[in-house]
């Protein structure tokens, strides 16, 4: 073969080469362009009635916002929510949103996935000493504040019970620290003696019902009750209605679950905290997304989570107190319940 043709064919060859370089290049930038972004979803568990609700708007909110979602519940199992984190990690998630079951114990698959990579967002509950990127919640010492305040309006003498919720989530420490704003000072002028705060495993209603049962066994003078939930009130006024004690007993609790609006119209339970949900789903599918496509998010708020300095940035939502008389201004008119589920068991009040 001629010099001349020999280096015309390898001039070709190398622009063929370099043109199915650029195309390939091209097909791979077009296609990276294409991919959705994937968003994993931690869930601790749906044992509570909110959970579901959460999910549901989160669930929508992300899709509407063009991104791809996977989600996974532990049913209360922190060893098995590790294991699904690993799991979403492994199969290409952009962004982890977690809510934990304990505070501590997803500390290393938090660490694990942000090793990877992938930024983290805490919804609803903190991880502790895991450096996330965002928390996203509602204050939850005001809503121990708020529940605390409710109760010493009507009862600002007398002997009080505290159901707290479980003693390795975060919030419940929070909630605890909020009612103790309030209910301190009225401890120290001896108007309010506490018999007993409980502090369950987790959030167990069978728990709640054991703690205060022993506390009946040592005396019945009890005037109020404060629990870390609405479903942790209920075991608490089960429980006071068996002993005919729910008469003279006020019961406060928090989600406004629609059964504990339904109480609180029957007269059998206080006061509960409603926490927009909506709000709050769409406000973290939002900067979930955010934090998929690396954009900077600024708050007005930090948190101190054990590890990273200066604090973990804190997306932080009002709660707003339900008594009898707020229910239409609140919940109804939110269109967080209905009227007609609220009242069905009350119908002559509307």
């Amino acid at each position: 073969m001629k010099p001349e043709i020999k280096r015309t064919l390898l001039v070709l060859c190398a622009m063929l080469t370099a043109c199915t370089f650029f195309v390939s290049c091209g097909k791979s930038a077009q296609k990276s362009q294409d991919k959705k972004l994937v968003v994993g979803f931690s869930l601790d568990s749906l044992v509570v009635e909110r959970w579901k609700r959460d999910l549901e708007v989160f669930e929508k909110s992300v899709k509407e916002l063009g991104a791809d979602f996977i989600y996974e519940v532990a049913d209360q199992d922190a060893d098995r929510q590790a294991e699904q984190v690993r799991s979403m990690v492994s199969r290409g998630i952009d962004v982890l949103v977690i809510i934990p079951n304990d505070a501590d114990k997803l500390t290393a698959s938090v660490k694990y996935a942000k090793s990877k990579r992938i930024p983290v967002l805490s919804y609803d509950r903190l991880v502790r000493n895991a450096g996330v990127d965002l928390y996203v919640s509602f204050d939850n010492e005001k809503v121990g504040s708020l529940m605390a305040e409710s109760l010493v309006q009507v009862v600002p003498h007398g002997n009080y019970v505290i159901i707290n919720g479980a003693k390795t989530d975060n919030n419940a420490i929070m909630l605890n620290t909020g009612m103790h704003k309030v209910l301190d000072p009225f401890i120290e002028r001896g108007d309010i003696h506490i018999l007993e705060e409980i502090w369950p495993e987790t959030w167990d209603n069978e728990a709640a019902r054991k703690g205060l049962e022993q506390v009946l066994s040592r005396t019945r003078a009890i005037d109020a009750v404060i629990a870390g939930n609405d479903m942790l009130a209920e075991a608490a006024i089960n429980v006071l209605s068996e002993n005919r004690l729910l008469s003279t007993t006020r019961v406060v609790g928090q989600d406004a679950e629609l059964a504990a609006c339904q109480r609180i119209a029957e007269g059998s339970q206080y006061a509960t905290i409603y926490k927009p949900i909506d709000r709050l789903a769409l406000r973290a599918a939002g900067f979930a997304v955010m934090l998929a496509k690396k954009e900077k998010i600024t708050t007005d708020a930090t948190i101190n989570d054990g590890l990273k300095k200066g604090g973990v940035p804190y997306v932080r939502l009002e709660p707003i107190l339900v008594t009898k008389p707020l229910l239409d201004e609140t919940v109804i008119k939110d269109g967080f319940h209905s009227k007609a589920d609220v009242y069905r068991n009350v119908r002559s009040s509307y």
